[in-house]
């Protein structure tokens, strides 16, 4: 996730909905004071080649540690204050009121079915397993990003892009936030998804029911639906 100051945005990062891609992209717009949390060692390498700015701000101040985090110090290393999937409610209460109101705040969603496609070959390995048995053990917070743009089941932030309408999102969001230049995203993660199908090729029945239930607000607000071809 990223805060910038200059710009005046707070980008949430949703899950398998090219928000690594797009959180390089932004950092380029960021500076010393701005808020950046840390990514993969494999992504933060293609934001350094890009000369971009790389993870900042995002550790909780040494007045704020409890004896069990002190403890912890030596075994996970200093607390967060903020990380890469954190929902609105605790950002909000990181940055406070003031700024939470007065930023533009935004993130991606993406079709539930076909984002847990991505999921499934993301956390998958050759031999995989079947994708519906896969989606039935996956944690639900997984397959949805329902709890990370919204506040007690409302949505919490100025924008929610799409991701099968990336570009002409992204285009708003330069214009909304007078970026001087476009955001042109590198390819971060890409590779892991083999099979290219459409989602009604690649998934049951009752992976359908799966996704449907545990993404059901989500296809209720945007309009997603199932699609056979």
């Amino acid at each position: 996730m990223i805060i910038n100051h200059t710009y005046k945005f707070i980008f949430l990062k949703t899950r398998k909905t090219a928000g690594t891609s797009l959180e390089i992209a932004l950092s380029q717009f960021c500076t010393a004071t701005d808020t950046i949390t840390p990514i993969r060692w494999q992504d933060e390498r293609i934001r350094r080649q890009l000369g971009y700015v790389g993870p900042r701000n995002y550790r909780a101040p040494v007045s704020d540690y409890t004896p069990s985090d002190w403890l912890a110090l030596f075994y996970r290393g200093p607390k967060r204050l903020l990380s890469n999937h954190d929902p609105a409610k605790h950002v909000q209460r990181v940055v406070g009121s003031e700024i939470w109101q007065t930023y533009f705040t935004f993130c991606f969603e993406r079709n539930p079915f076909d984002k847990a496609i991505s999921r499934y070959y993301w956390n998958t390995n050759e031999p995989r397993p079947p994708i519906d048995e896969y989606l039935q053990s996956v944690q639900p917070d997984l397959l949805s990003n329902w709890g990370i743009y919204t506040i007690a089941d409302q949505i919490a932030v100025d924008f929610v892009g799409r991701y099968e309408r990336l570009n002409e999102d992204l285009a708003i969001i330069q214009e909304k936030l007078g970026l001087p230049r476009p955001l042109n995203l590198p390819r971060a993660k890409a590779g892991y998804r083999k099979n290219r199908d459409h989602y009604s090729r690649v998934l049951n029945a009752a992976a359908r029911q799966r996704i449907e239930a545990v993404c059901a607000n989500e296809i209720a607000q945007f309009g997603y639906h199932w699609e056979a071809i």
